[in-house]
């Protein structure tokens, strides 16, 4: 285990954000090659990853997911193996649940599967949501395609150790939303002779937070940007944008919530008479879990004699595993990172070494439970 500390640590040192991971790509891919796994195939969705173990008879494929990216945030913490790339940190815990598959990987070199297939996945850009598609998108997808894939994430605010489930929704999905208006510049002495957006973006800081009232299910629109024109006293705007973030639990809900949104910009566009265009950015599926897999998840924690706990509501927050979701059954579940552990995202962040032997040990569990010989198997 102390290998894998030092290979976390070592990660943690040399941070790279989305779609620039190919330090962090070429350490991993260093670590697996005295583990001879059957096939390793590299540059996935860019800089991804997927290391290949094949059991000695067939059987169903299952898929376990890491993320490469760290975030563009300067670490505040102080531990002996600060961030060395200035404005760029660990401040996730992608480190550690790299580790976390690497000490699966070390496993799975010394005792294949008894049958079927196990990938091991390292997933580029999580961060920014464009990982998952471009995972998907490769069409190297084929040679991995899950018959079913987990995931896990460190939750701070849990006790350590803790195995946070949910049965359905486990995360919410989102999306970032951009609306970019086009009027006409005049002066500011005769503001008449121009278009100005400001009154459109006025009424839409107003107007679009309201629009969840109208969902069904939870959804939550967070104006997070907004700009006018320039600092030029004698010019009267002729543009002007707003950001926002659209989330929800439901897939649909969220799919209904930016088309609400979409209308209502269009609406006030028309009716100031401005051109308007939608841009989209950072896109998360809904994170949906598979319930039998539950019963996998739940039944391996419990073999460790791990705490488990039932998540009342998804979390407001995003993952872009949730694509995966879509794709095959899936299962997300949180690994409790401390009751006093600074947030995600937090510069003072830092994942907890403990963590990585838990994740492994449930990790392997869940593949020793999803033998045939095992009755849940039987379930599928």
């Amino acid at each position: 285990m102390n290998s894998l500390i030092q290979l976390r640590h070592t990660l943690h040192q040399h941070p790279e954000i989305a779609g620039e991971e190919s330090q962090t790509a070429q350490r991993i891919l260093d670590f697996f090659k005295p583990l001879n796994p059957d096939e390793t195939i590299e540059g996935l969705g860019g800089t991804g990853l997927a290391f290949i173990f094949k059991g000695k008879n067939p059987g169903k494929r299952l898929l376990f997911r890491c993320e490469l990216d760290a975030l563009p945030i300067e670490e505040k913490g102080n531990p002996s193996y600060q961030s060395t790339v200035s404005g760029k940190a660990h401040l996730c815990g992608h480190d550690g649940h790299m580790a976390i598959i690497c000490g699966l990987g070390e496993k799975l070199a010394q005792e294949r599967p008894e049958s079927g297939e196990v990938v091991l996945l390292f997933q580029p850009a999580e961060e920014t949501g464009e990982g998952a598609q471009a995972i998907l998108n490769d069409s190297r997808f084929e040679e991995i395609r899950p018959d079913y894939a987990f995931a896990l994430h460190n939750l701070p605010g849990f006790p350590l150790h803790q195995v946070v489930l949910r049965k359905g929704t486990f995360a919410a999905g989102s999306t970032g939303m951009r609306l970019h208006f086009t009027g006409k510049t005049s002066h500011s002495a005769h503001p008449d002779a121009g278009i100005n957006p400001a009154q459109a973006l006025a009424q839409l800081m107003q107007q679009l937070p309201q629009l969840p009232k109208e969902i069904p299910g939870f959804s939550l629109l967070t104006l997070i940007h907004a700009e006018l024109g320039s600092l030029a006293f004698g010019t009267s705007a002729g543009k002007g944008s707003l950001g926002m973030t659209l989330r929800a639990f439901d897939q649909e809900d969220l799919d209904l919530l930016i088309e609400k949104a979409q209308a209502l910009a269009k609406k006030i566009a028309t009716e100031e008479r401005l051109k308007l265009e939608v841009e989209f950015v950072e896109k998360f599926a809904v994170s949906h879990n598979d319930q039998e897999l539950y019963e996998v998840v739940k039944v391996a924690a419990g073999q460790l004699g791990l705490n488990v706990v039932e998540k009342a509501e998804p979390f407001n927050w995003s993952e872009d595993f949730g694509l995966f979701s879509q794709h095959c059954p899936s299962f997300l579940f949180g690994l409790g990172s401390g009751e006093n552990c600074p947030q995600l995202h937090e510069p003072t962040y830092d994942f907890p070494d403990e963590l990585i032997e838990t994740g492994v040990g449930v990790f392997e569990k869940i593949l020793e439970i999803s033998s045939p010989e095992n009755q849940i198997q039987s379930k599928y």
